[in-house]
């Protein structure tokens, strides 16, 4: 099913509790016992489930609502009693608070994060960390070791903390962590669960005492991985707010626009400009000028000079009725034809860049024609750009932490602009698609087939976060960048390329000059070659990896505990684990090679047959234990 960037894409979960030995300089590092690691989950949009706190009575259905029945996400439910589900589903748009006859909490343990709707059927497909959970048992990470840390996806980041305390929990969360295992965490965020985490450490600097935040940091956090992440947002957010998105569910697209723009979430992934930012907030608590108005973008003179925001496009293209509340389409009004001067007004088409989105020009355009509009432009304010801590909806410096992978999808089609137009229906119906714009693997298409003028980048995005939001993160690198290619699947090192410090600049993408084989999927390695003292940062793309199935993606999972593994082994003699071959490290890896008549990896791999085996691949097994394969990756 395919995700809306504000769709089930789950968020953070912390990885492999692996070896930890000291640094490359010999510092001893506090994570040199892997199993004193841990791992530290924050789910992202949609991906934790919610449960009902109250009893609701659901006319003419069989089925009620009691305390602690699964809402998000009961199918069930869902079908039969739709409009009490929606009773607890829903906010206010304005105060953020619960139905009166009905409210809904999120639930807590990794039983919240594995599956949104356990069950026969409803249970693979809702499947979000399961394989995750199934790797760290394979490896025999312990019960403890791994930590969720569930939360209300649908309320914004001061929301959270006003309501439920949940920053305050998070910091109390690494710091038992700490304590029970004697060693700092490992942070695995995918999505939505990045824009969580980023306004946990700018909360963090006004809880901690400046010169003891790093110090904080450092014994606390170990490693951040930050998967999928909307560094720049999503453009399908606009599409979720005007026209709505159904998650997949069986409901219509308005109910699912009504039910999304309740959400105070729902402003947290729009699109954004680059070249925008706002003045420090934390300086600002503690300075003369923190009395004045709050300004919301200071934008340097790159956003005016060049197209789009820093966007391969403007995101929205929209056409505003003639006359206020006017819906018919197509809205233009013309004079009586009995007179004279017979003139009609056509309706105005108009284009809004990512800036306009975020600062609210864009909505402030359709106030007259769109009754949402009004809440929206409220929770942009209130909840973003008059936050307290931090305007969620501006770039990301690097975080001051030792070890940063970003790690993302590429080359597959994703939306980046629309086109709307007034529909002839009421709301929440009330905007219609008209033309979608998405990139393909380096340039602009409509969805008629069309050619596009833009700025499109060097790749296209993971299907719902488009590439330019994605590759924010190669801004983190250093001046020098080491860059390698090597096959997803297990290979013998034939076909990895690799370029030595190639010069990085400042705002500029990292483009390789290699080759790919159409038989093949990579994944395309930046490593700094050059990096602050202390500090490692990585970028991962994954050739046609998409934005939800990338936390399930076996090739991810056996990257990161190798990294991971490899990091914190006292022999390791380079700053991140050798991508030179790569081959079977579970019995799950082996199978059997039937061109050749044998188990495929023959040195790694044999033939040996268990009882209950049902076919060949089954009875290919590892020669050798994990631990040893391992070493080959020092």
């Amino acid at each position: 099913m395919r995700s809306c960037l504000i769709i089930l894409s789950v968020a953070s979960f912390l990885i492999l509790l692996i070896p930890a030995a000291g640094s490359g300089d010999g510092e001893c590092d506090d994570a040199s016992d892997f199993r004193k690691l841990s791992g530290i989950i924050i789910p992202g949009f949609a991906s934790t489930q919610l449960r009902a706190w109250s009893i609701l009575d659901c006319p003419y259905s069989p089925l009620d609502f009691n305390p602690l029945d699964l809402v998000w996400l009961d199918t069930t439910k869902l079908l039969s009693a739709v409009n009490c589900w929606l009773k607890c589903m829903l906010l206010d748009p304005y105060s953020q608070e619960d139905h009166p006859e009905c409210k809904s909490r999120p639930d807590s343990g990794l039983s919240a994060i594995t599956e949104l709707d356990p069950g026969y059927i409803t249970g693979p497909l809702s499947s979000v960390w399961k394989d995750w959970v199934k790797w760290c048992i394979e490896f025999g990470i312990e019960a403890n070791a791994i930590i969720a840390v569930p939360y209300d996806w649908r309320l914004s980041p001061s929301k959270l903390e006003e309501r439920d305390l949940y920053f305050h929990k998070l910091k109390l969360t690494f710091e038992t962590a700490l304590k029970l295992r004697g060693a700092p965490s490992i942070v695995f965020a995918h999505s939505m669960g990045n824009n969580v985490f980023r306004y946990f450490l700018e909360w963090l600097k006004l809880e901690i005492a400046p010169r003891k935040y790093i110090l904080w940091l450092d014994q606390h956090i170990h490693a951040y991985f930050a998967v999928g992440a909307p560094l720049l947002g999503a453009a399908e957010t606009i599409k979720a707010t005007l026209s709505g998105c159904t998650f997949g569910l069986p409901v219509s697209e308005g109910t699912a626009r009504v039910m999304f723009n309740s959400f105070a979430s729902s402003v947290w992934m729009m699109p954004f400009s680059k070249h925008c930012k706002t003045e420090h907030t934390y300086l600002k608590h503690f300075s003369s000028v923190r009395q004045k108005a709050y300004l919301a973008y200071l934008c340097d003179e790159r956003e005016f000079q060049a197209n789009y925001s820093g966007w391969p496009t403007n995101v929205v293209n929209i056409e505003i009725p003639a006359a206020q509340g006017v819906v018919a389409y197509p809205s233009f009004i013309c004079m009586d034809a009995n007179t004279t001067n017979f003139e009609c007004e056509f309706p105005t088409q108009m284009s809004f860049s990512a800036r306009e989105v975020s600062d609210g020009t864009f909505f402030q355009s359709i106030m007259d024609h769109d009754p949402d509009t009004k809440r929206i432009l409220y929770q942009l304010k209130e909840s973003y750009h008059d936050d307290p801590v931090l305007n969620p909806l501006t770039p990301w410096d690097r975080p001051p932490l030792k070890n940063i992978f970003c790690i993302y999808g590429v080359d597959l089609k994703t939306e980046v602009g629309y086109y709307f137009a007034p529909s002839r229906k009421p709301y929440p119906d009330n905007w219609m698609i008209t033309d979608i714009i998405y990139e393909i693997e380096g340039s602009l298409y409509s969805r008629s087939g069309n050619l596009v003028e833009g700025n499109p980048g060097a790749a296209s995005g993971d299907e719902t976060v488009p590439y330019n939001s994605l590759s924010w993160c190669k801004n983190w690198l250093g001046s020098k960048v080491n860059i390698t290619r090597a096959p997803q699947s297990e290979h013998n090192g034939s076909d990895v390329q690799v370029q030595l410090n190639v010069e990085h600049q400042p705002d500029m993408d990292v483009i390789p000059n290699m080759t790919r084989s159409p038989r093949l999927k990579y994944i395309t390695y930046y490593e700094d070659s050059e990096s602050l003292s202390g500090k490692r940062t990585a970028v991962w793309e994954l050739d046609k990896t998409n934005h939800r199935n990338i936390v399930r993606s076996s090739a991810l999972m056996r990257e990161l505990w190798l990294e991971m593994w490899h990091d914190n082994h006292p022999d390791r003699k380079s700053k991140f684990v050798t991508k030179a071959t790569r081959g079977p490290l579970r019995d799950e890896d082996c199978y059997w090679d039937y061109g050749r008549a044998r188990c495929a990896w023959p040195e790694d791999c044999e033939y040996r047959y268990v009882f209950g085996d049902v076919h060949l691949g089954q009875s290919c097994r590892l020669k050798n234990s994990s631990a040893y394969l391992l070493l080959r990756y020092v």
